[in-house]
């Protein structure tokens, strides 16, 4: 039977232990934070493990998205683009220990955003992506790898491709640094995920295992994979809060090594439904067209180092995770059991389609 979750049991699941106590303890010292967003996927991670602490929020937004969210929490409403409507002026006035900003994309607007509230803000804290560095990854690349350069700096288009998103993350840092020097922390997320993410990557693989039957699997199990939970992420967010510790941090995990095979291996374990598995060489997924498989990456060519970053200074700072097997198995128990509201929220990031067409593919090339 499948149970619909409310939305304080899907971000609640399981939650992680922080060094020396249980993160559900209150914080020492309560601090007033501003969330530029808050309703999507990591915002209301980031209001839960908040208001565990005892914080006091407020969330600025358009009001669009689930806008039904957090109704006994101070709202400011408007657009992040302060040349649309009302703009940013619902900021104008308030103070607030920390800013977490975790919608902005591009650097005219977190610019406008930073500066507005560079006086009455103790700590900006951005949240950007791993994508903000030069391609191609290195293996093993730490927070000093040279970054993405726009060849337009006034561009506002991610591209057909996406191809300007990581040198529009790596400008709207700078936006945020110039605002806020000295005041500012960079965070660099990999692929984040667990329940509640609607945008279906992740969540394609336990709900795939739960499907059963034959699966395309690409690339060899040895293959390195780091990705990070919404909810350690979000707790993290507000440690940093707590400790205002500013710089830039590349954030995903493990603290250790993990293979993509153990990323398998967790998804089988995680429902009853059989399931037998094809394995596809990862040089051949990289040669086929129109065949992306989420999360995970070739481990040859310029794509090699995709899932290889450092993440010791983040450790360093506090940043704890769960184990991957407690994040797929709430992902699927989530996904499962979605309220009904929520049912179509979350697109499957590969399609039934396209596993067919690789299995077709990969199997025309060994009868060949």
């Amino acid at each position: 039977m499948k149970i619909a979750l409310s939305r304080r049991q899907v971000l609640q699941m399981s939650t992680t232990l922080l060094p020396g106590a249980a993160f559900a303890a209150a914080a020492p010292t309560p601090k007033r934070i501003l969330i530029l967003g808050g309703t999507g996927f990591l915002g209301p991670a980031i209001v839960e493990a908040a208001e565990r602490r005892g914080h006091t929020l407020t969330l600025f937004n358009r009001g669009k998205t689930r806008p039904g969210l957090f109704l006994h929490i101070e709202k400011r409403q408007g657009d992040r683009d302060p040349l649309k409507g009302e703009g940013i002026k619902s900021l104008e006035t308030g103070e607030w220990d920390a800013v977490i900003d975790d919608s902005g994309y591009y650097p005219r607007m977190v610019g406008a955003s930073a500066q507005l509230l560079a006086p009455r803000v103790k700590q900006y804290i951005y949240i950007s992506s791993i994508s903000c560095y030069k391609e191609p990854s290195p293996m093993g690349g730490d927070e000093d790898t040279p970054l993405a350069v726009l060849a337009d700096p006034k561009v506002e288009e991610m591209g057909k491709n996406y191809e300007n998103y990581g040198g529009l993350k790596a400008a709207c840092e700078a936006a945020a640094d110039a605002a806020l020097p000295g005041r500012t922390t960079v965070v660099r997320p990999g692929f984040i995920v667990g329940p509640d993410d609607p945008t279906g990557r992740f969540t394609y693989w336990p709900a795939r295992f739960d499907k059963g039957g034959e699966i395309a699997v690409p690339g060899a199990p040895t293959d390195p994979l780091q990705l990070i939970d919404v909810r350690d992420l979000a707790e993290w967010l507000v440690l940093m809060v707590e400790n205002r510790t500013t710089g830039k941090f590349n954030a995903l995990g493990p603290d250790k090594p993990m293979t993509w095979g153990r990323v398998i291996t967790a998804c089988q374990k995680a429902t009853p439904t059989a399931s037998t598995l094809t394995w596809i060489p990862g040089e051949f997924v990289a040669k086929q067209d129109g065949i992306d498989f989420p999360i995970w990456a070739p481990y040859v060519g310029d794509s090699k180092g995709f899932h290889t970053w450092q993440n010791s200074r983040a450790v360093k700072a506090g940043l704890r995770f769960r184990p991957v097997e407690q994040t797929v198995a709430d992902t699927l128990a989530w996904y499962q059991g979605q309220l009904k509201e929520e049912k179509g929220r979350t697109r499957m990031a590969f399609t039934p389609e396209q596993e067919a067409e690789i299995l077709k593919r990969w199997k025309a090339s060994k009868a060949g």
